[in-house]
């Protein structure tokens, strides 16, 4: 083959490999993070968006990140009345028997329902998972059954438990994905972050003390939860959330190889999300965003308050890319109650609908009594 011949066939092969190499997705042709985990997610935590992901629906033993659900059992519960933070929980002998992560429960020993939880949230505590579950559901297999059918309420295809603490099981299963979704919906309870984000915590006054696993909560800044998880089977795991500047982020690791990478790993996901986006804020949750005029009402007008944070993920330095618009009932007639809706801020990414908050009636405005109604219509029409 001649020179010129070879050349050619050179440029050929160069050309192939140029559009070979446009045509793969740049998160395939270099890793944007030295991270160890088998598997991991980092995810935009107001909306859900994936930023980040290596075998994100992979299954994989999620050792006691699995408490997550078990703590958001225990806080719907909470929430809908059926438990109170002081009432006593007694241990059974079921729950003594647990090994791994515990607080040494005796049989019979009574313990508050607030300090169970947050015995699970800080210390991890296998005893405690089963103490609340026969609390709640009279047995453990039956707070399992429940936290399935919650996996399954919450879309998650690749998550099935056998058990509420995470200890390494048969069909005890789930993904860095998975994890990334519960863990954005246990943000919906405040009290939930705030347990998982405490240091150290005194147990029987003070006579045991807990110290809380998750160390992002003291190596990185902005990390407030949630849960760490180590067998023999799952390695070392982390389901993270840490919160800057109006963004949060939840990062999940998962089979970290050695002792403290899950940590590093975790850290690796939130340095890139940080480093790389932004939160674009308009409103936060629950400030107030206008007002509506109340016609036949005690007062006449009533502000509105955002729903939820009025705002957007967006690329550093494409925040102007990013804009609101405000739709608001120019009137409406008493009574109005709490909560009622009254409008929504749609927020817009390079002219795209990218959200829609709904605006709602900060007050209850009662509807004014007849003399009122004519008082009212009287000054309008004479003393303005």
């Amino acid at each position: 083959m001649n020179k010129a011949k070879k050349l050619k066939k050179m440029g050929i092969v160069l050309l192939l490999a140029m559009l070979v190499n446009l045509a793969i997705p740049a998160y395939i042709q270099a890793e944007p993070v030295d991270v160890k985990a088998e598997s991991y997610v980092l995810m935009d935590a107001d909306s859900g968006k994936v930023l980040l992901a290596k075998n994100e629906h992979k299954k994989m033993a999620p050792a006691s990140m699995t408490k997550l659900m078990t703590l958001i059992l225990a806080f719907q519960d909470l929430e809908a009345g059926k438990v109170g933070l002081k009432d006593k929980v007694v241990a059974s002998e079921n729950a003594w028997k647990m090994g791994g992560s515990q607080i040494y429960l005796e049989p019979g020993e009574e313990m508050t329902f607030e300090d169970m939880l947050i015995a699970i949230a800080v210390g991890s505590a296998n005893d405690a998972c089963v103490a609340v579950a026969e609390h709640l559901e009279g047995t453990e297999k039956n707070f399992v059954v429940r936290m399935n059918a919650e996996a399954k309420r919450m879309g998650l295809k690749n998550t099935h438990f056998v058990n509420s603490h995470g200890l390494t099981a048969d069909n005890h299963y789930t993904t860095a994905y998975d994890m990334a979704v519960i863990a954005r919906y246990a943000l919906k309870y405040p009290k939930l972050l705030e347990y998982c984000s405490i240091k150290e915590y005194n147990l029987r006054q003070g006579e045991f003390k807990l110290f809380n696993t998750n160390k992002l909560l003291w190596w990185y800044e902005g990390a407030d939860g949630f849960k760490t998880g180590y067998t023999d089977k799952a390695k070392f795991c982390l389901t993270s959330t840490a919160k800057r500047n109006g963004l949060r982020l939840i990062a999940v690791v998962m089979a970290s190889p050695k002792k403290h990478d899950n940590f590093r790993d975790s850290m690796q996901l939130l340095n890139y999300g940080f480093a790389r986006y932004s939160f674009k804020t308009f409103f936060a949750q629950g400030s107030v965003c206008g007002t509506v005029k109340v016609g036949k009402g005690i007062s006449d007008r009533v502000e509105v308050v955002a729903e939820e944070n009025v705002g957007t993920i967006v690329e550093k330095g494409q925040e102007k890319t990013v804009t609101a618009e405000k739709i608001l009932a120019s009137y409406v007639n008493a009574p109005v109650e709490k909560g009622q809706k009254l409008g929504e801020m749609k927020v817009y990414r390079h002219g795209e609908l990218v959200k829609t908050v709904n605006l709602l009636a900060a007050q209850e405005v009662s509807r004014a009594g007849w003399l009122k109604q004519i008082m009212k219509m009287f000054a309008e029409t004479y003393l303005l």
